[in-house]
Order: structure tokens, then C-alpha cells, then sequence
């Protein structure tokens, strides 16, 4: 149906791994092996920072919140993506605008609510270090849940105003150069106009809060840790900085992800579908796959557990 030069489809295509056509059963098996993988990883981690005692504390609640994110944002991708494979192979996908914009609203709340939770753990680790006598009364269990409310609360309000402009703009295209679906694919295929450009800026605005913001803050922490820490004793240092690589790993591992995937958005063009796919699928694979790894090896408590958890399995 057409109006006044555009289209207003109520369904839109997914490119997804047409360019791939003739190896849809190794792309299953692919990725049926990484959801299993992020699956048991994230819940053996979350599972064990639950049930020992030894690890409720505020900066493990943070890591468990982070992980819970990760796991719930791979169970959105990756069972839509098993499915399509299995039953379109690797052709095009057609998916209800509806069902593309639950898809877009969720994991873009999801992706900002983790930036926030990483700068939460930025700022649990900067007073630990930097305020150790005044720890325990700034952050308190009652102050942690606000924090991991705020942390996803604000997301999901500005993405759902974001998600509600994107669903009344116009659409001139249908087909999205994605696996998946994201608010701001689906404001592209807009036919531009005011409209358009507004919410543009909206969504500019978004990242700023939730990618931006916390990301200047995380840095900002993190460079008055490490001042602290050089003007210590060698084991201060060593083990204070120890609490925070595994912080840090995961940081720069999502940012290098979300940079590249807005510069190759930038740079986008009907030629580069390719490019932007394979980019668009790495954001959501390498985080996912080694969120778990970073945090289940790097952290000396949560390892521990987990080689005692998993002697246990292998012993008995």
C-alpha cells in the first residue's frame, strides 16, 4: 500500500545470511554451539555469585546484572537466528515491523543498561580503592538496588520513546542489511523528512546517556584508580588493579564493537551489506561469547568457585 510516495509496510526483510546461502547447516551449528556455550557460561557464573555467600557483595551484584543482561540479550539473537536458518536456510527473512521494533526496543535497552551497569562497577571499584573507610555507608545494599534500577530503568525509557517515534515514521525500503533488528536499521529505511531528523537527534541523544556518558565516566574512574594506585605500595597496587581488569577488558571489548558498528553505519552503503552484516554480528557474538570467560577467569572468586564447581561435577 502506497501513499504519497512511500510505503507503509507492516512487514520488513531481513538480509540475514543470504550472502552465505550455501552454508546454512554449518551457520546452524555455528551458532547453536555459541548459544550453548554463552547459555551454560553466563548462568554457571550468575548461579555461583548467587548461592556462596562469600560473593554478595555489591560488585559481584553488578557482575551477575551485567551477565544476566548478556545471557537475555543472546536468548533475543540467537534463537531468531537458529530458527531462520532452519527454516529459510540462509535466504531472506521477512519479519512483521511490530515484532522488528519488540526485537530493536529490547536489545537497545539491553545494550545501553550494560554501559550503565559497566560504569557502576567503575564507580563500586573507584570508591572501594579510593574510599575504602567510607565504603560500606556509601554503597549499601539498599543504594546498590537503586543503582541496578536506574541502570535499567533509564534505558528503557528513552529507548521506548525512540522505539515509539520509529513507530510512527514512514518507511520507504524494507530490507534491513541485518541479522537482527535495531531502532536506529529501522529509522533508516524512513523516507526522511522532519520527522526523521528529529528522531535522529533522539537517538543521538540516546547513545550520549547511555554509551557516551558512562563510558567518559568509566574512564574518568579508572584514571583516578590508577593515580591512586601509583602513589601506593606495590601489593595496593597489584591487587586493587586486579579487581578492575576484568572490568576493563570488558569495557574496551564493548566499546571497540560499538565503535566500529557506528563508524561502518556511517560509512554505509548498498555495496557494503556485506561488510555491515558480518560487523553487525560480531558486536553481538565476541561480547556475548567472552563476557562469561572474562569474568568466570579473571576474577579470582568466582574462578575458584567455578574449579571447585566443576571437580565436583567431574568427580562424582
Amino acid at each position: 500500500m502506497t501513499s504519497a510516495g512511500f510505503n507503509v509496510t507492516s512487514s520488513l526483510t531481513l538480509v540475514g545470511f543470504s550472502s552465505m546461502s550455501g552454508h546454512s547447516s554449518l551457520l546452524f551449528f555455528v551458532f547453536l554451539l555459541l548459544y550453548l556455550f554463552v547459555l551454560f557460561s553466563d548462568s554457571l557464573v550468575i548461579y555461583i555469585i548467587c548461592s556462596q555467600r562469600a560473593l554478595h557483595r555489591p560488585m559481584f551484584a553488578f557482575v551477575a546484572s551485567f551477565l544476566l543482561n548478556s545471557l537475555t540479550g543472546s536468548t533475543l539473537v540467537y534463537p531468531k537466528i537458529l530458527s531462520d536458518l532452519l527454516l529459510s536456510g540462509a535466504g531472506l527473512v521477512q519479519v512483521s515491523r511490530t515484532l522488528c521494533q519488540c526485537q530493536g526496543f529490547l536489545l537497545s535497552s539491553l545494550g545501553g543498561a550494560s554501559f550503565m551497569l559497566l560504569s557502576a562497577m567503575a564507580f563500586d571499584r573507584y570508591l572501594s580503592i579510593c574510599h575504602p573507610m567510607h565504603y560500606a555507608v556509601l554503597v549499601t545494599p539498599a543504594k546498590v538496588v537503586l543503582m541496578l534500577l536506574f541502570c535499567w530503568m533509564l534505558p528503557v525509557i528513552l529507548v521506548g520513546v525512540s522505539t515509539l517515534l520509529a513507530s510512527r515514521l514512514p518507511l520507504c525500503r524494507a530490507q534491513l542489511d541485518r541479522a537482527y533488528c535495531d531502532i536506529y536499521s529501522i529509522m533508516s529505511l524512513s523516507c526522511g523528512g522532519a520527522a526523521a531528523q528529529l528522531s535522529g537527534i533522539y537517538i543521538l541523544l540516546i547513545v550520549t546517556a547511555t554509551v557516551f556518558l558512562p563510558a567518559a565516566f568509566m574512564l574518568f574512574s579508572y584514571a583516578r584508580i590508577l593515580f591512586i594506585c601509583l602513589r601506593r605500595s606495590r601489593s595496593f597496587s597489584s591487587k586493587a588493579l586486579q579487581t578492575c581488569l576484568p572490568h576493563l577488558l570488558v569495557f574496551f571489548n564493548y566499546s571497540i564493537s560499538v565503535y566500529l558498528d557506528l563508524m561502518l553505519r556511517r560509512l554505509q552503503s548498498n555495496r557494503e551489506s556485506d561488510s555491515t552484516l558480518i560487523t553487525s554480528m560480531l558486536m553481538m557474538l565476541v561480547p556475548t561469547v567472552l563476557n562469561p570467560v572474562v569474568y568466570g577467569l579473571k576474577l579470582k572468586e568466582v574462578f575458584t568457585h567455578v574449579k571447585r564447581l566443576l571437580s565436583c561435577r567431574r568427580d562424582s
